[in-house]
């Protein structure tokens, strides 16, 4: 791989909960997790079940990762005890969240999950170099040199943060579990401005977003029109509704093909190089 190309790769693409079975067949039914590699560095976006296949992946291989939450929901955390290298001795994994400042920081709220009487081991049992990073929305993070993240806050019952990636020219960003009005937050337009590839929140269609009023979802339609608004390249339709089988994700496919030529309604596996 070239020391400056960026690739991105869906491990897991569903939002709300896991959903497997032969009507997901094509577009995968894990949930959030997407593996970014700048050059040799990894950066991942967020810990659903979708993780635990990297991890897989990833077994025997010595090296270190950062893994980026937009929230700790549960469809966005649950892959991180399955997550295979964090229990090899000799690896590192940094862990980065925002808004967790009232449970005591992202150690706290991670503790709590791996505990009685959630889950049967804590994180005491990760044998890899685990770091914990908590930061607010909008600060700037430097992970690792050459790569900035960029951050904003999204619109989610609990808070959840947008992420934007940028290296050697390049940029990417990463905004699931977010609500739009009619009057998009400034601070969220600045995130996506540009950007070469915007992976977002589009679990729902329009005419299904009354039903789900104050969950913190958009549609595939008001992702279309953001991504005009903000002047992004490739726009990635992603934490698609668990009842949305593969035959209605690919007639979203169609139409938001006709909507925005270049659309992609991004699959379980499926990768993209900048």
């Amino acid at each position: 791989m070239m020391s400056d190309s960026i690739t991105i790769k869906f491990w897991g693409v569903r939002g709300s909960v896991a959903c497997p079975g032969p009507d997901t067949v094509r577009y995968g039914g894990n949930t959030s997790c997407v593996e970014v590699l700048c050059g040799e560095n990894r950066l991942i976006f967020d810990a659903g079940s979708g993780l635990r296949g990297l991890g897989e992946a990833l077994l025997g291989q010595s090296g270190e990762s950062d893994l980026f939450f937009s929230h700790l929901h549960i469809d966005h955390l649950i892959g991180l005890p399955f997550f295979l290298p964090a229990f090899e001795k000799g690896n590192r994994l940094r862990l980065w969240a925002a808004g967790l400042k009232e449970v005591g920081g992202l150690r706290a709220a991670l503790d709590r999950y791996m505990s009685f009487p959630l889950f049967p081991i804590g994180l005491d049992q990760f044998q890899a170099e685990i770091g914990f990073h908590d930061f607010a929305r909008g600060d700037v993070l430097t992970p690792r040199p050459g790569i900035v993240l960029r951050t904003a806050a999204l619109d989610h019952p609990g808070g959840a943060t947008g992420y934007r990636l940028e290296f050697v020219g390049r940029s990417f960003c990463y905004m699931t579990d977010t609500a739009m009005d009619a009057e998009v937050a400034p601070a969220m337009l600045a995130l996506a401005k540009g950007a070469d590839c915007l992976v977002m929140d589009a679990t729902y269609t329009d005419s299904e977003l009354a039903k789900y009023a104050g969950w913190g979802h958009a549609s595939w339609q008001q992702n279309a029109a953001f991504a005009d608004a903000a002047g992004v390249k490739t726009l990635c339709l992603f934490h698609h509704a668990p009842e949305h089988d593969d035959d209605t994700l690919d007639r979203i496919a169609a139409e938001a093909s006709r909507v925005r030529p270049g659309t992609v309604v991004v699959r379980e596996g499926q990768s993209i190089g900048l």
